[in-house]
């Protein structure tokens, strides 16, 4: 298997986080009363941590439970409130993260047409997969918030709601300091990082799961704690009417679900803005197609269901180290550099297909800051394949349901674009980053600001270090450059304070005028060849706009 991004999967053995771990910016600071909050449920104690770049104290609660234990008759249901806990409760660590798995690592996809089933012949006993322990149970549905400031000394902040990547397989909330984010907006906004539920736990498809349980459960955690943020975020100093999300990747494709969700009709409103870097969007099927269906009954046969009377209800009874295993290996037999567990469109809380709901203009909010990378998907195409990767075949691969003549005008369309592997790493970061953001910035018109990431090497998940610029060893990114840094920075910060990136609380700021996107306006964010910042206004390229107008007519092809 491929070595993971880094950026994109930290949560994995690459770079595994302490739960009592503190990032080197930051330091506990002891020389006052810790703060509690009462949500009603339980009273959390938080912890002050000092800022060690700027020397501001925050205040930071770690591990605030929002919803109640998916295990057990709760697994693959709907999250719900929490269980009244008595007694003050220490917000002082990192929550442990939901069960993880990673990328597809197959040279063909499992899912090829015709394909009745997988095939797979896994024996889960022997599995290597990631296992449940106690640091990383079942049970992970927890949020960190980080507050500018001591406890109360702010009031009616606006609210950033980031939400982590992953493929929506793996993440968690212990890779990202929220104190670079309050830095970054001069202690202008609150954080609040979320858990949900991943891969097959959080975003098991079919029938079945339709009639015995809940579609999509991942995605309905993300909205049950937006709801928590609604309910409690006003007993931190935040204004639950000026919530900004926020992801990267999966976490971009999240905030697109959300946006999308109930057919733009979410009532009462949960978010007033949206920002995306790097949105995700891979095939999305209807729950009971073919390909949902075989993964369904891939997860049942692997953990022994097949001949029970109610196959869902003795997935709920699998000890969780048999499905955890069977999680592992089925996300593994993926096409490489895909992800299988992915959202469905459910009839409910995703009505449609994602290409659909866009075109309708039907959005939960009217405001959208958008980001991708300059070269989004080589870090999911395997280089080795340099000199025998053929194009169509690496269509049909990752689109196993497109037909052959769409196959044969899109190997049209990127032939001049260079070699063989240029082009599909072209198609895999155009096809399921850059043209969904392109889609979705359409539907929010003249509101709608667009960024490129540039700065070598340009890969998918770069920019991540430069806003959680923490999760750098030393806690600089590539290019510590501080008036790059804080422009690239600061355009998310003063977007969620301000809902335009031109309103800046930093008078240094070098950002030139932002236009919006209208359909060709963007802000380059590069260095030069002397290593000087490069941050100025381009436009969108033409033969980007086409080559993504061609996947968007095929969209029902391609399942998005």
């Amino acid at each position: 298997m491929k070595i993971y991004f880094i950026k994109e999967l930290v949560a994995l053995s690459l770079c595994v986080i302490s739960a009592s771990a503190v990032p080197a910016t930051t330091a506990p600071d002891a020389t006052s009363a810790s703060p509690t909050v009462n949500l009603g449920y339980a009273t959390y104690q938080g912890i002050l941590v000092k800022d060690t770049v700027t020397n501001q104290t925050n205040t930071n609660f770690l591990g605030v439970r929002y919803a109640a234990p998916p295990t057990g008759a709760a697994r693959f249901r709907a999250a719900r409130p929490p269980a009244f806990t008595a007694g003050v409760q220490v917000a002082g660590a990192q929550p442990a993260g939901c069960l993880a798995a990673g990328e597809g690592s197959a040279p063909t996809t499992p899912f090829r047409a015709g394909a009745t089933s997988l095939n797979l012949n896994i024996n889960v006993k022997g599995s290597t997969g990631q296992v449940a322990t106690a640091t990383d149970p079942e049970d992970c549905l927890f949020l960190n918030v980080f507050v500018p400031g001591t406890l109360g000394s702010k009031k009616n902040l606006p609210v950033v709601f980031w939400i982590h990547g992953g493929g929506y397989v793996a993440g968690s909330a212990a890779q990202f300091t929220g104190n670079d984010i309050l830095r970054e907006s001069g202690g202008g906004v609150i954080l609040v990082v979320i858990q949900y539920r991943l891969g097959l736990f959080g975003f098991l498809p079919g029938q079945k799961v339709k009639q015995g349980g809940v579609l999509n459960a991942g995605l309905l955690d993300q909205q049950f704690a937006l709801q928590w943020v609604q309910e409690h975020i006003t007993k931190f100093g935040g204004d639950p009417t000026k919530v900004t999300i926020w992801g990267e990747s999966a976490g971009a494709g999240s905030v697109m679900q959300q946006v999308m969700a109930n057919g733009g009709r979410t009532s009462p409103p949960l978010f007033r803005a949206a920002m995306t870097s790097s949105t995700f969007l891979p095939s999305q099927y209807a729950f009971n197609d073919r390909i949902p269906e075989l993964l369904f009954s891939e997860v049942v046969a692997q953990t022994n269901c097949t001949s029970a009377k109610d196959s869902l209800e003795c997935l709920r009874s699998v000890d969780v180290n048999t499905l955890q295993a069977a999680n592992t290996e089925i996300n593994a037999s993926g096409f490489f550099g895909t992800f299988v567990f992915v959202p469905v469109i459910d009839g409910t809380f995703i009505t449609e297909s994602p290409t659909k709901l866009l075109q309708q203009g039907k959005i939960n909010s009217k405001f959208l800051l958008s980001v991708t990378n300059a070269f989004e998907g080589t870090s999911f195409v395997n280089q080795n394949t340099a000199n025998t990767v053929q194009v169509p075949d690496y269509i049909s691969q990752l689109f196993p349901n497109i037909g052959p003549a769409a196959i044969e005008a899109a190997t049209a369309l990127y032939a001049g674009l260079g070699t063989n592997i240029f082009q599909v790493n072209a198609i895999m970061g155009e096809t399921i980053f850059i043209c969904p953001t392109l889609l979705i910035m359409r539907a929010f018109g003249n509101n709608a600001f667009k960024g490129e990431f540039a700065i070598p090497p340009g890969t998918h998940g770069e920019d991540v270090g430069f806003y959680f610029p923490s999760t750098n060893a030393g806690g600089k990114p590539s290019f510590a450059n501080p008036d790059f840094d804080n422009a690239f920075s600061e355009a998310f910060t003063d977007f969620a304070m301000s809902l335009n990136p031109n309103v800046k609380f930093d008078p240094t700021n070098i950002t030139p005028l932002w236009k919006p996107w209208a359909g060709q306006n963007e802000m380059l964010f590069n260095k030069t060849t002397a290593n000087q910042p490069d941050v100025r206004a381009i436009t969108t390229a033409k033969d980007l706009i086409q080559r993504c107008a061609f996947w968007e007519s095929v969209s029902a092809q391609t399942a998005q």
